[in-house]
């Protein structure tokens, strides 16, 4: 991080500063990054394009120290550009340090770092897995829960890098059959329980053919058949996808047509895996990186406990 990137807009600089050491915002401060981050977000799609050169990036989950190495491997603001396919908080230590970077980098570099709305982007998700209990701990009051929970509302729900690769959070939807039908979606409102948006943020990919009922209780599994459909009617040549733990950090399935990314590495601080990105570079090469953790600091070390109830790990 260069401190001049900010120096035209005192507050983004004084947020960055403090961010990228570690060091939440007063709650006033948030308030406002949140109501800026909104102008913003409301007025992209619910698919917004995104052209290459530009990487993609899987779960954070709260993992400040690997976001900072992840910058560190696939190259800083403005001068890479990225993609982060949702799940910014919960089950990591910092939660709101780490969506309160992403979305001050959003503020800043609005044309160079997309966000999509995660599973764990909502109200009830974020009540149960860690980040509202953190908001709670640090500020004393729900207050900053709510502004980041009320933005989440106005995160895009799909990107498409050069009309070629289809970037969601979760998955597919049986409700769904063209990027004209995602693009009809009121997004505007708490993820639902079910239909079309659930299924984008909550479905997994699987080995059976055609849909299956979810393990998770939401959205759907889908198999290879579905994949293949959808990426020959819309003019793809790849799905990219988050959501679930990969131990290698990536992985192709459904004959390559899809890819999950997983950038939390040693997941949960216990999990043993490794992080991905995925590189698009300007030629339409791909090329995936892996990194494992960042060392913290001795005395952050983190003493885990199973406490919260584990839909998939």
């Amino acid at each position: 991080y260069r401190p001049e990137m900010a120096s035209h807009d005192p507050f983004l600089k004084r947020c960055l500063d403090l961010l990228f050491n570690l060091k939440p915002l007063v709650e006033e401060d948030v308030k406002t990054l949140c109501l800026r981050a909104r102008d913003i977000l409301e007025k992209e799609e619910n698919v917004q394009a995104v052209q290459s050169p530009v990487t993609l990036v899987g779960d954070i989950h709260g993992q400040w120290y690997d976001l900072i190495e992840l910058f560190q491997i696939g190259g800083d603001l403005p001068n890479t550009n990225y993609v982060f396919l949702g799940d910014y908080v919960d089950r990591g230590y910092y939660s709101i340090e780490t969506v309160s970077l992403i979305m001050a980098l959003k503020v800043r570099y609005p044309s160079r770092i997309h966000i999509l709305r995660g599973n764990h982007e909502s109200r009830q998700i974020t009540q149960v897995y860690g980040f509202y209990d953190q908001c709670l701990k640090y500020y004393g009051t729900p207050n900053v829960w709510k502004y980041f929970t009320d933005l989440f509302d106005f995160l895009p729900l799909s990107i498409v890098v050069d009309d070629k690769i289809f970037c969601v959070h979760g998955g597919l939807s049986p409700q769904l059959d063209t990027l004209d039908h995602v693009r009809q979606l009121d997004r505007f409102h708490e993820v639902p329980h079910e239909g079309p948006i659930c299924d984008l943020i909550w479905s997994d990919p699987d080995d059976r053919v055609s849909w299956g009922i979810s393990p998770r209780g939401a959205g759907y599994t889908f198999g290879e058949d579905v994949t293949a459909r959808w990426n020959l009617q819309n003019g793809l040549v790849l799905t990219v996808r988050a959501h679930q733990l990969v131990m290698d950090g990536f992985q192709y399935t459904h004959n390559n047509q899809l890819l999950t990314l997983f950038s939390a590495p040693n997941y949960c601080y216990r999990c043993g895996n490794q992080a991905a990105i995925l590189e698009i570079d300007d030629t339409f090469q791909q090329e995936i990186r892996q990194f494992d953790a960042a060392p913290r600091e001795k005395n952050s070390q983190i003493h885990v406990t199973r406490s919260t109830p584990e839909y998939f790990l």
